[in-house]
């Protein structure tokens, strides 16, 4: 669709969820647990969008920590106000959004019975979100990011260095330069923010020093590493902030002859699970959500996928048995059970 008449919807649909939100009281916008650059980009935007349109100064609120460096970086250079939902009364907020996740979803910490006003994500819509006053929701986009932007065109905002250089990174951290599930919204962005963004800020973003654990963590992986035929499953065992585990496997996808990878590791008493591939064939949202059926949550698109699995109380060793029978259901989900194991030498 080209860009004028997605404008038009963007528009529409921008405007009156303003005029909806107009004297409803304080915002807060909520964003999934331990937030990636998609999730700080889409709720700095937001907003942006509220406090011009409406007065009315929204709240950023997450769970979990943000661990990866490059998304610490993002978060101060780009003064991007979070608050830990944890410490938030809710009943002063007249207005709940919700962005880059799902209410009941998983993995988001928000209340599943509670209210939510407006969703906007991309992906896929669940039953849950249809209960929401305010819901845009379109997985045919690579980022939120995407969509939000386009409300800012729509509504005409200026868009500063600083959120310019929020967004451009949010497209391309999620796909990968636009490798990666990128469609001809989040392109048209990438490219037209590009000459706006501060890039003196987006080199210190994407080259961040890296603590001594971030190198361990690899070399950890790469000795756990199992390679069966065209796959490679990893635990990674205990790692020091959840995004580790997707971004490891995204390093090991690049192994010569391997289409898709699942790394798992232990963060507090959950197993975090990654999965990825390069294989058209293949949906590693779909493969997750039929590997953790029954143990725990999970989701994604085409060529990336997540989720968690919490332990199971007093019972110890339980994470252990979880893991073995993901990497059972893995294999099978590819047709290569029984293969022999090779590591990685």
């Amino acid at each position: 669709m080209p860009l004028a008449e997605r404008l038009q919807g963007a528009r529409r649909f921008s405007a009156a969820m303003l005029e909806w939100s107009r004297g409803r009281g304080k915002i807060i916008i909520i964003v999934h647990d331990n937030p990636d650059p998609d999730c700080l980009a889409s709720a700095l935007a937001l907003r942006h969008l509220f406090t011009v349109k409406t007065g009315e100064e929204p709240l950023i609120a997450f769970s979990g920590m943000i661990g990866r460096s490059e998304n610490l970086i993002m978060a101060k250079v780009l003064e991007i106000p979070l608050v830990p939902l944890e410490i938030v009364d809710l009943s002063e907020y007249g207005v709940v959004c919700m962005l880059d996740t799902q209410p009941g979803t998983g993995n988001n910490s928000f209340d599943p019975a509670a209210v939510v006003d407006i969703v906007i994500d991309h992906h896929s819509l669940r039953e849950r979100t249809k209960e929401c006053r305010w819901v845009d929701v379109k997985d045919d986009y690579g980022v939120t990011a995407t969509i939000i932007y386009e409300y800012l065109l729509a509504q005409g905002l200026h868009i500063d260095a600083k959120l310019a250089t929020a967004i451009f990174y949010a497209i391309k951290s999620d796909t990968q330069d636009l490798g990666r599930e990128a469609n001809l919204p989040d392109r048209e962005a990438y490219l037209e923010l590009f000459t706006v963004v501060d890039k003196q800020l987006l080199y210190q973003i994407t080259n961040p020093c890296q603590p001594v654990e971030y190198f361990r963590t690899i070399r950890r992986t790469l000795d756990n590493a199992r390679i069966y035929d065209r796959a490679i499953v990893v635990d990674m065992q205990r790692v020091a902030y959840p995004e580790l585990v997707a971004e490891m496997a995204d390093f090991l996808l690049r192994l010569e002859g391997v289409e898709a990878v699942l790394a798992c590791g232990e963060y507090l008493s959950a197993l975090i699970l990654s999965i990825r591939t390069n294989s058209q064939e293949m949906n590693a949202g779909e493969m997750v959500r039929r590997v953790v059926k029954g143990l725990g949550v999970g989701g994604g698109h085409i060529f990336m996928g997540g989720g968690k699995i919490a332990a199971l109380p007093h019972e110890s060793g339980s994470l252990s048995r979880q893991r073995e029978l993901l990497f059972e259901r893995f294999l099978l989900e590819l047709g290569i059970a029984g293969k022999e194991p090779k590591s990685i030498e």
